[in-house]
C-alpha cells in the first residue's frame, strides 16, 4: 500500500458509485490500512526526505483518501476512533493486538489477519512513535517555529485531524440530543476525549495538554514535545520538484501524471537543517525590509494561530459539556490565562481579537474575556462573580477601569479585552447608547491613558520604540472603542427620525 497505485486504487474503491444518483455503500478497507495512510501522509521519508516523486505522491494521496474517508463515511462510520488510537506502554507494539476492549472507551482490536507486514504500518508508524496525540501536537507547533518545511506537512496532517475531532463531536452531539434521557453520552466516547484522557488524567496532564497548544519552538518547548522520527528535520541536498510530482494530478481527468517515472536518490543526498538560535531570530525566507511585520511569526504565523485556536475552543466545549470527564472550564481557563497573559502585545491580541473570538462559542467567548479581565483589571473594580456579561455588567465592572498596575502592556491588555467583550456584546445582544454609556467608555479611556504615563516615568527611564508600540496600541484600541460607540449612536438616532 505504501506507493501511489496502491492509494490511487483505495480513492477509486472509495470513491466508486458516490455520486450516482443510486449511490452504493463506500467500501472501506481494514483499519489498518486507513492507519497507514496517516503516516504515510506526514512520514519525513515520503515528504521532505522523499527519494522519488512516487513518494510524495503517495503522500499526496494518502491525505486525499484521508480527507475522502472523512467526507464520505465520516469518522464515526470509519472508525476513525480506533484507526487513529496511539500506543501505549501496556501495548503490544503490533497494530493487530493493541487494545483491550472493555467497552466504547476502548479501542476495538484491529483483526491480526489484516495486519500489515511493515515497519511503517507498526513500530514506525505515528501512532507508536509518538507519546499520544498532545506529543504530536506540541511537536507540529514546535515545528511551525523551527523547522519551516517539517511544518508545511504538518500543518495539513495537522488541519486534517483537528477536522476529524470537531467533526466526530459534532456527530456524537447530534446523537445526545437525540436521546437526551439515555444513560450512555455519546459524547464520552469521542475521539477528542479519549485523546484528553490518555494514560494519565492529572491537573499535571492537563497543563501538559495546554503546553502542546501554546508550543513555540523555544528549548523547552522542543525538550518536552521532541521530534516524533529520530532525524526527522534531515532534509535531503538535492530538490524534487514537489510541485511538479503534485501538480499533474487530476483525478476528475482521469490523469495521474508522471510519478511513476521518478527515480530514486541515494540516501546520501540528505543534510541537517540547522534549527536556528532561537525563535525570535527566525529570518523569513524572502526578507524585505518594506514588509509588514507578522506578528504572529513567533507562534508560527497566521496557520499555526488558527489551528491553536481551533483546538482551544474544542477544549473548552468538552470542558463546558464534560466537565466530569475533563476538567471545569473556571480551571481550564486559568491555565489558558497562564500562557496568554505573558504573552508580548501583537500576539496577545492574536488569542483575544474579535476575529479570534469568532473560533469559540460567544458563552466561552464571554467567560474567556471576563476571566482575563478579573486578572489584569484594577482591585477596585467591583468583582462580577458570574460568566453572563450585559452592557450594565460592562459600566459597572469593567469599561471604566484601568489595569492593576502602572504598565502600559497591561492597560493596553485591559482596553483590548474591554474591545473584544463590548463587540461580542454588541453582535449578540446588542448595544443601547446612553450618557452612562459614553461617560464609562471616556472616564475608561482616560484612566488607562493616565495609568499607563507612570510607566515611563521611574528614574533613568526613558521613551524606547517598545513603549511606543505599547502606546500604539493602547490608543489604536481606545479609537476602535470610541467608534464602535459612535456607531451604535448614529444607528439608533436614525431609528429614531
Amino acid at each position: 500500500m505504501a506507493d501511489a497505485s496502491a492509494l490511487n486504487l483505495l480513492i477509486s474503491l472509495l470513491t466508486y458509485g458516490t455520486t450516482s444518483t443510486s449511490p452504493r455503500p463506500a467500501f472501506l478497507p481494514p483499519l489498518q490500512q486507513i492507519a497507514l495512510a496517516a503516516t504515510l501522509a506526514i512520514h519525513p521519508s515520503f515528504t521532505t526526505r522523499a527519494e522519488s516523486e512516487n513518494r510524495l505522491q503517495a503522500s499526496a494521496f494518502a491525505l486525499q483518501y484521508l480527507r475522502q474517508v472523512l467526507s464520505l463515511v465520516g469518522p464515526i462510520n470509519g472508525r476513525l476512533r480506533d484507526a487513529f488510537a496511539f500506543s501505549t506502554p501496556e501495548t503490544s507494539s503490533r497494530r493487530g493486538a493493541r487494545r483491550k476492549t472493555t467497552g466504547e472507551d476502548c479501542a476495538a482490536p484491529m483483526d491480526s489477519l489484516d495486519s500489515i507486514d511493515l515497519e511503517l504500518a507498526n513500530a514506525a508508524s505515528v501512532w507508536a512513535k509518538a507519546q499520544d496525540f498532545w506529543h504530536v501536537v506540541g511537536w507540529a507547533f514546535n515545528c511551525s517555529v523551527l523547522h519551516q518545511r517539517r511544518w508545511q506537512r504538518w500543518h495539513l496532517w495537522l488541519q486534517y485531524m483537528i477536522d476529524v475531532l470537531e467533526k466526530d463531536w459534532t456527530l456524537r452531539s447530534h446523537m445526545h440530543s437525540q436521546n437526551e434521557d439515555s444513560e450512555e453520552d455519546p459524547r464520552e466516547g469521542s475521539m477528542i476525549v479519549r485523546y484528553l484522557s490518555g494514560n494519565d488524567t492529572t491537573a499535571r496532564q492537563d497543563r501538559r495538554i495546554i503546553r502542546a497548544v501554546f508550543a513555540d519552538g523555544s528549548p523547552k518547548s522542543a525538550a518536552e514535545f521532541p521530534e516524533i522520527w529520530r532525524n526527522e528535520t534531515k532534509e535531503r541536498k538535492k530538490e524534487l520538484d514537489v510541485k511538479k510530482a503534485t501538480s499533474k494530478i487530476d483525478i476528475d481527468a482521469d490523469n495521474w501524471g508522471d510519478y511513476m517515472d521518478g527515480a530514486s536518490s541515494s540516501s546520501s543526498e540528505l543534510e541537517d537543517t540547522p534549527p536556528p538560535e532561537s525563535p525570535s531570530k527566525v529570518a523569513p525566507e524572502t526578507p524585505s525590509t518594506t514588509s509588514i511585520p507578522d506578528v504572529s511569526a513567533p507562534l508560527g504565523g497566521p496557520e499555526s494561530i488558527i489551528l491553536r485556536l481551533r483546538l482551544l475552543s474544542l477544549l473548552s466545549t468538552v470542558s463546558v459539556f464534560l466537565p466530569h470527564v475533563y476538567t471545569p472550564l473556571g480551571t481550564l481557563y486559568d491555565i489558558y490565562f497562564e500562557h496568554i497573559r505573558p504573552l508580548p502585545l501583537p500576539q496577545f491580541f492574536l488569542f483575544v481579537s474579535p476575529s479570534s473570538m469568532q473560533y469559540f462559542h460567544s458563552a466561552a467567548a464571554s467567560s474567556f474575556l471576563q476571566i482575563l479581565l478579573r486578572s489584569l483589571v484594577a482591585s477596585s473594580a467591583p468583582l462580577h462573580r458570574t460568566d453572563d456579561v450585559r452592557q450594565e455588567t460592562m459600566e459597572r465592572c469593567y469599561l471604566p477601569y484601568p489595569a492593576n498596575t502602572a504598565s502600559i502592556s497591561d492597560n493596553a491588555k485591559v482596553s483590548l479585552c474591554v474591545e473584544t467583550l463590548l463587540r461580542l456584546l454588541q453582535s449578540h445582544v446588542g448595544l443601547v447608547w446612553s450618557e452612562s454609556l459614553q461617560g464609562k467608555v471616556e472616564q475608561g479611556i482616560q484612566a488607562r491613558e493616565q495609568k499607563g504615563k507612570k510607566a515611563g516615568k521611574g528614574k533613568g527611564r526613558g521613551k524606547g520604540a517598545g513603549e511606543e508600540d505599547e502606546r500604539m496600541w493602547l490608543r489604536g484600541s481606545a479609537g476602535r472603542i470610541r467608534g464602535l460607540v459612535e456607531l451604535v449612536k448614529g444607528q439608533q438616532e436614525a431609528m429614531e427620525e
